[in-house]
């Protein structure tokens, strides 16, 4: 195999190129801290979620479907789109309720002192946690489906921020890094392959909130939607993620769930913001593209 890197020697001491290129360079800044003053709007519903149809925001979206789906009316909520692109998640607001800048992030108004959460498995777990539903009370049960609820928190920066950048966003393609992070992928989907072959849900027998954080990513990957890399990573051998994406993908509440805050594919995919369950039936341009 031949090398195609460029030889580097790292100064002495590192400073910020703003030129440093690739998609989202716009963005990217070694500080934390707004950029600029903007409170966050607020809707009629006690669950206020700030975020994007990224996977990490599908993650969110997904399980407030899934609790409406079964009949838990106090998990309605209202979803405000925050476009990273634009650097939304620098305003004053956003970083009050996420210090770290990313989404999704969600305040719950239900009690007297309103709760902030941020991290998607937090929230994941804080909603599974306040509602007791699709996370485990037996303690084996829960040990299982926590530890493949961290490992996909640990793993997809790999797939995400490692193979995604260098495969599909950064400014050149670079050997060295593409072939890294491509066999790390591999080497996590040929994991996740592997637990699926004994159980038919990623944390064991029944749906979970592991499988909600799961399939945003590996799912994508698996059905080659994800960097448009299927080929390349021979995404099809993987047959039992494939089996169980499929039948993820085919829950009402996930159908749901990956439409809200989406604002690429065909317009009939995408909800910008979503403030009610009849949003999904009455799409009008207003609600596609809402108002700044």
């Amino acid at each position: 195999m031949s090398s195609s890197i460029t030889p580097y020697t790292p100064p002495k001491v590192w400073t910020f190129d703003q030129a440093s290129g690739g998609q989202f360079a716009n963005i990217n800044r070694p500080v934390a801290g707004p950029t600029h003053d903007k409170e966050l709007p607020r809707g009629k519903h006690p669950l206020q979620l700030y975020s994007l149809a990224t996977p990490n925001g599908v993650k969110v979206t997904v399980m407030l479907e899934e609790l409406l789906e079964l009949g838990i009316s106090s998990a309605e909520y209202d979803a405000w789109l925050i476009r990273i692109n634009q650097g939304d998640q620098f305003g004053s607001g956003f970083v009050a309720v996420n210090p770290n800048s990313k989404i999704p992030a969600l305040l719950d108004y239900s009690a007297e002192q309103p709760v902030r959460v941020f991290e998607s498995g937090a929230i994941l777990l804080y909603l599974a946690e306040k509602f007791g539903v699709y996370v485990p009370t037996e303690p084996p049960a829960r040990a299982e489906c926590m530890s493949w609820l961290f490992w996909q928190m640990g793993s997809a920066p790999y797939l995400g921020g490692g193979f995604g950048h260098f495969y599909a966003y950064a400014p050149s393609k670079m050997e060295y890094p593409i072939n890294r992070f491509a066999m790390e992928v591999k080497r996590q989907m040929d994991v996740l392959n592997r637990r699926l072959a004994e159980s038919p849900y990623v944390g064991g027998e029944s749906y979970s909130i592991a499988d909600m954080a799961v399939w945003p990513w590996y799912g994508g990957m698996a059905k080659g939607l994800m960097y448009e890399a299927g080929e390349f990573l021979q995404v099809q051998e993987y047959t039992h993620v494939i089996r169980w994406a499929d039948e993820i993908a085919k829950r009402p509440a996930v159908v749901r769930g990956r439409m809200v805050n989406r604002v690429v594919g065909p317009l009939e995919s995408q909800l910008h913001e979503r403030h009610d369950a009849s949003d999904f039936a009455t799409q009008t341009q207003d609600k596609l593209q809402p108002k700044a």
